[in-house]
């Protein structure tokens, strides 16, 4: 049986198992809403008293229970929402009940990351996820007391960065590139502001965040270490709102509003720096900035359609002066339509288009400089289905197709005012996808989700096609022909089956879970810094590079304490292996290399831990301890002597601790400290002294041998809220202060070390002496405050 006919066969059996469950059955479905603003609710639980039995919404707020014929009391919950309990009658057909949930009237003093139901740790099947909540991404202490999805997400189990000042962030030892990040559905190639210190994620305009670490569900593919879906709000339909804040570093405004009201809406969201305007008094020419617009507009065309527009534009700037610097910057835009053909089968299209690009130029004047520009572009069309087969199953099936164009180097030299283009050749690719995903609940106590998915991926001309031959393991390959391709000529192709499978067991108040995800990544993010940084190249798959293959497998038990479920308590463990990882020859040249395949090698990876991770989510004083131990190697041929070596991200002890205590009503204190392994690095082992001068050398070539000295940090940060009356009257506007102290006491963490030949004049003769240094972003307490408003 070949694998189309096994996948075939696969969705006719899901919908054949439809078929049988459909006698004399109805089916309740519907939105799930804030009365406050229309949002809708990802993960409201809808809970079928008389039968023990429900549902959950999806991404977009739609639910679907098929029950049998009668009335029922159903219960629509969401944490921090009061419950609504109704009475739906069933007997002589399928309802449509569209919900509106209140938020609790009285002050809600928890800590929640998953916006699901109080238990869904436990009772849900999908493992290696978190689920992040806006509202305690608020209260997390950040830097400059300016609230950010990436730093917040880096206090979570099996999420860190290499140091301060990197973009991006590592999940189990992956790489910034192995990480795929959307924002409502679209990629971003680069999600850092300001070297890594802010995100380009407006949280005025963020709902939910989702990270998936394992068990990734068959919707989504292209990437090997972790998903990280940020959804946008949609705007408030009821009313218009605006919020803002002023801090140290930026500021930002948000405006939200109906444009007919219950029926469309808007947001505008935007924020820019001005760390430039403040310093200009005192630096002649030089500026350092960014800033970003994020929009969107959603009609609800009828009671089954709904249209969405958003889009996000941002870009950072440092410039040494009038002609030299550089910047960089992101543009996504997505189109998004919900269609419900029925009761049933919810369907969502989505095309979207995201773009990266950078660039700089050194010189003094236009008759002798240097410039470089660099972009990644992307087309994408995505349509999907839900199919709420029963209480029992909910099918997922679609498909994803994207087209890249690469441009590595647009690049000019101009000496003595003669121009000199140097700049490479664009790149083409095609990558497509189909996938089947089923959630079946077999009794109380064991629920299964299993899935497939086919992704295909050609690497197209035009250009010119490069063959290499290995001269030496580890060294750069030879060049040994050049051809050419035509226009969308398929160079080389790459097909991948990535089954998908989670189990859950009810123990109890707790869980066991298991899973396994196997993924395929067709680009990569090319670097040869031990950090990420926002002139790193994104380069396709090409016929000298495969794409990496990554099979994870994960165990881990759950349980919940207390009344409510006040106390969480997990332990996972995790294995990756990785085929085809790049890495590079010694003396890579990454950058306007027309024959950058060459010094670009591969081999395999594997990541392995364990997470644990103490949680408690009421009461004044609430917060979480999370704790992984983890490595993570690389074994290539002709590097290290071909052992197994520790890759940049690697980092042994990984130690997180959030407090957040209600001092009263309108007080608040939070704090968080961190504890990281120190991240490898390559230290020469040897030297020669020429004339003087200290070269340094690795005589047994060992790579990433040692570790910078450890990182931790405390940071702390106050809320205060202002009074909410005056006169015994409502004030219509919320405003509140924020003050922090960021490093609070003054850990110069290293981001790295580096050798080099003590300063001063060296008599003839004398030895020579070198020195280790330690470099430090941070290195002094950073206290701040910042002023939000929302009226």
């Amino acid at each position: 049986m070949t694998y189309k006919t096994f996948f075939l066969l696969f969705i006719a059996s899901l919908i054949f198992v439809s078929g049988g469950y459909g006698q004399g059955k109805f089916t309740l479905s519907g939105y799930v809403k804030d009365i406050e603003n229309g949002e809708a609710l990802i993960g409201a639980t809808i809970y079928v008293r008389d039968v023990n039995s429900g549902s959950a919404t999806n991404v977009y707020g739609f639910y679907s229970v098929t029950m049998p014929a009668g009335t029922y009391e159903v219960e629509y919950a969401y944490v921090g929402y009061d419950t609504k309990v109704q009475t739906i009658d069933l007997t002589n057909g399928n309802a449509r009940i569209d919900v509106e949930l209140s938020a609790t009237t009285t002050e809600l003093q928890e800590v929640v990351i998953t916006g699901e139901a109080e238990d869904a740790n436990v009772s849900s099947v999908q493992m290696s996820t978190e689920r992040v909540d806006i509202k305690t991404i608020k209260k997390i202490p950040a830097f400059m007391g300016e609230t950010d999805v990436l730093r917040s997400i880096q206090l979570l189990p099996g999420v860190s960065s290499v140091g301060e000042g990197s973009s991006g962030f590592n999940v189990r030892g992956g790489s910034v590139g192995q990480n795929l990040v959307l924002l409502d559905d679209a990629p971003v190639y680069n999600s850092s502001h300001l070297f890594g210190f802010f995100s380009v994620f407006n949280p005025d305009a963020v709902k939910d965040v989702t990270l998936i670490k394992g068990a990734v569900p068959a919707n989504y593919g292209g990437r090997l270490s972790s998903i990280l879906d940020v959804r946008m709000k949609e705007g408030n339909s009821k009313k218009y709102e605006v919020a803002g804040g002023i801090g140290t570093v930026f500021s930002r405004l948000a405006v939200q509003g109906p444009i007919k009201k219950d029926k469309a809406s808007f947001l505008v969201a935007g924020r820019r720096s001005y760390v430039d305007i403040l310093a200009k008094p005192y630096i002649d020419d030089a500026t350092l900035y960014f800033y970003d617009l994020t929009t969107k507009i959603n009609y609800n065309l009828n009671q089954h359609n709904k249209l969405f527009l958003s889009g996000y534009f941002g870009r950072d700037v440092f410039k040494f002066d009038e002609e030299q610097g550089f910047d960089w910057g992101s543009i996504t835009g997505t189109m998004r339509w919900n269609h419900i053909f029925n009761q049933k089968l919810f369907s969502n299209f989505a095309f979207f288009v995201s773009t990266y690009d950078y660039g700089f130029a050194f010189g003094e004047n236009d008759r002798d400089k240097f410039e470089w520009d660099s972009r990644i572009l992307t087309y994408t069309f995505k349509p999907s289905f839900n199919y709420f087969i029963n209480a029992n199953n909910e099918l997922l099936i679609g498909g994803e197709s994207t087209y890249y164009k690469f441009k590595p180097a647009e690049a000019r030299v101009v000496s003595d005012g003669e121009t000199t283009d140097i700049g490479l050749a664009e790149k083409f690719a095609l990558e497509s996808a189909v996938y089947a995903d089923n959630t079946q609940k077999i009794n109380d106590k064991l629920t299964i989700k299993y899935g497939l998915r086919f992704s295909t991926y050609q690497f197209l001309g035009p250009g010119n096609v490069y063959t290499y031959e290995e001269v030496e393991p580890g060294e750069r390959k030879e060049l040994t022909g050049t051809t050419e391709a035509g226009d969308g000529e398929v160079i080389e192709s790459y097909h991948n089956w990535e089954p998908r499978a989670s189990i859950k067991y009810q123990i109890g108040r707790g869980s066991i879970k298991a899973s396994y995800t196997k993924t395929s990544q067709y680009i990569h993010l090319v670097s040869n810094t031990a950090a990420s940084t926002p002139i790193d190249l994104w380069t396709p798959s090409t016929n000298n590079i495969k794409p990496q293959i990554g099979v994870q497998y994960a165990l881990g038990y759950f349980r919940n304490f207390g009344e409510g479920n006040d106390y969480e308590a997990s332990v996972e463990t995790y294995y990756r292996d990785t085929d085809n990882q790049v890495e590079y020859v010694k003396g890579a040249d990454l950058f306007i290399n027309e024959y950058q395949e060459g010094d670009l090698i591969s081999g395999i990876g594997r990541a392995y831990g364990v997470e644990f991770n103490l949680k408690k989510n009421s009461g004044r004083l609430n917060g979480w301890i999370s704790y992984t131990l983890g490595r993570t190697e690389l074994k290539v041929n002709g590097i290290n002597r071909n052992d197994w070596y520790p890759t940049r991200f690697d980092q042994t002890h990984d130690l997180k601790v959030f407090a957040n205590y209600d001092v009263s009503k309108r007080v608040s204190a939070s704090a968080n400290f961190t504890y990281i392994t120190g991240t490898p690095f390559s230290a020469p082992t040897s030297r020669f002294v020429i004339q003087d001068m200290v070269i340094p050398y690795d005589y047994y070539e060992s790579r990433n041998g040692l570790r910078v000295p450890a990182t931790h940090r405390l940071d702390l940060s106050l809320t205060w809220q202002m009074k909410r009356e005056k006169k015994g009257k409502k004030r219509k506007n919320e405003d509140e202060l924020v003050f922090s102290i960021y490093n609070v006491y003054g850990r110069k963490n290293p981001f790295s070390i580096f050798f080099s030949q003590e300063d001063g004049y060296v008599v003839p003769g004398d030895q020579v002496n070198t020195m280790a240094y330690r470099f430090s972003i941070v290195g002094a307490p950073v206290p701040a405050i910042s002023y939000n408003f929302k009226f």
